[in-house]
Formats: structure tokens, C-alpha cells, sequence
């Protein structure tokens, strides 16, 4: 089974209530789910929370809710970790595929793209994002064009093997990167994350 992991917790301090915020006319989780049900090669779309108003958010679009415990919803609980919670409620998972909802911008075919590459090229791990030519100033006298950066995961799609992540490795031996173009690397972090992501998917609608 293909699972679709939605990680939602309410403890949001950036932007407070961030992931049920109305963002272009719908609660920001709202998107991720429609994504992950859109999907033709997800079988199951999970929202994972310890928060009653957004698990009752999460089944009005159409997702299911697994509770998570509160000692997996603090600032300093992995990702890995809920990971492995949700795929000891869900044994019969191959395929994990998360997805921030901060990360709200895909094209419709994304979420299939991703998987079926992950499928096709028998990776271990595949990871959405960009060449980051980001350098600390005063650190390197390479011209930008010059430099070969390096892959940056912008947090928008990760797929894993399930039995792996239940062992403990997250990434495995084969590694595949997808780049993805710069709309679609918004991940929401603070106020201006949210207005730009806003912007992006106004102007997608309207297109």
C-alpha cells in the first residue's frame, strides 16, 4: 500500500493556527489533501495530529485522521518518528509518501510524477527541491554562475520505503532528487511565506 502522510500538528508559533489558516479561500492542510486524493497512485490520504479542530478539518476535505500522541507533537519530536508511529498503525504500508501542508503549491500531477519516478528508478528515498548556490558571504570568491551548489529538499514531497523508515533510515543507500521549479519550493515558515504562497496559488487559479 501507498500511504499519503499529512503531519499537521496544532503547535504551530510562527504563524500561530497556521495549518488550518485560510490561505486563497481554504484551510492551508486543505490543499496537501486535495493533492493527495487527486492522486491516481496514493491508496490511503493520513492526517497525523493531536489537534481536534484540525483533524475535524482534515475529515471535511476527505482524510483520514490517525491521532497522534502529545509527546509527538513538541517542538523537538522527529519527523522520523511519526513516521514510524504512522506505519505501525498502517503494517501493511510499502510506500510512505509525506507531505507538508506548508507546502501547499503543486501541478496536479506532482504528487504521481514523484511516486512513479520513485517507483521506476527503484530509490531507496526520493526527495522534491533545488541547486542551492546560497554561499556565506565572505566565503568563497566562486562567481554564482560558477558554482555547482548542491541539491536543497524544499520539504514539498518526500517518498520512502516503509521498511526501511520502520528500521530507522530515512534516506537508505539510493537517494533520488527531483527538481521542481521555484513556485512550487514554497515551504511556509513565517508571515511573508504565507502571503507569497497566497499569491502563487491566486495566481494559479485565476490562470
Amino acid at each position: 500500500m501507498r500511504l499519503a502522510l499529512i503531519p499537521a500538528r496544532g503547535g504551530s508559533k510562527g504563524i500561530p493556527r497556521k495549518n488550518i489558516r485560510l490561505i486563497a479561500g481554504k484551510p492551508l492542510i486543505a490543499w496537501t489533501i486535495e493533492a493527495a486524493l487527486s492522486s491516481k497512485l496514493i491508496d490511503r490520504c493520513v492526517v497525523s495530529t493531536e489537534d481536534a479542530e484540525i483533524a475535524e478539518v482534515a475529515k471535511q476535505f476527505g482524510a483520514e485522521v490517525l491521532t497522534r500522541p502529545a509527546e509527538l507533537a513538541t517542538d523537538v519530536a522527529s519527523t522520523d518518528d511519526v513516521m514510524q508511529h504512522a506505519l505501525a498503525a498502517f503494517p501493511e504500508t510499502s510506500i510512505i509518501v509525506l507531505l507538508q501542508c506548508t507546502s501547499p503549491i503543486r501541478d496536479r500531477d506532482l504528487i504521481d510524477r514523484a511516486v512513479q519516478r520513485f517507483i521506476d528508478t527503484d530509490a531507496d528515498s526520493l526527495a522534491t527541491g533545488f541547486t542551492c548556490k546560497y554561499k556565506e558571504y565572505g566565503t568563497k570568491s566562486t562567481r554564482r554562475q560558477d558554482y555547482a551548489g548542491f541539491f536543497y529538499d524544499d520539504g514539498n514531497i518526500y517518498i520512502n520505503k516503509a521498511d526501511l523508515v520502520r528500521a530507522g533510515d530515512r534516506f537508505g543507500q539510493r537517494l533520488e532528487r527531483m527538481e521542481i521549479d521555484r513556485e512550487q519550493n514554497i515551504d511556509i515558515d513565517e508571515p511573508f511565506d504565507f502571503w507569497l504562497a497566497e499569491k502563487i496559488l491566486e495566481k494559479r487559479a485565476n490562470a
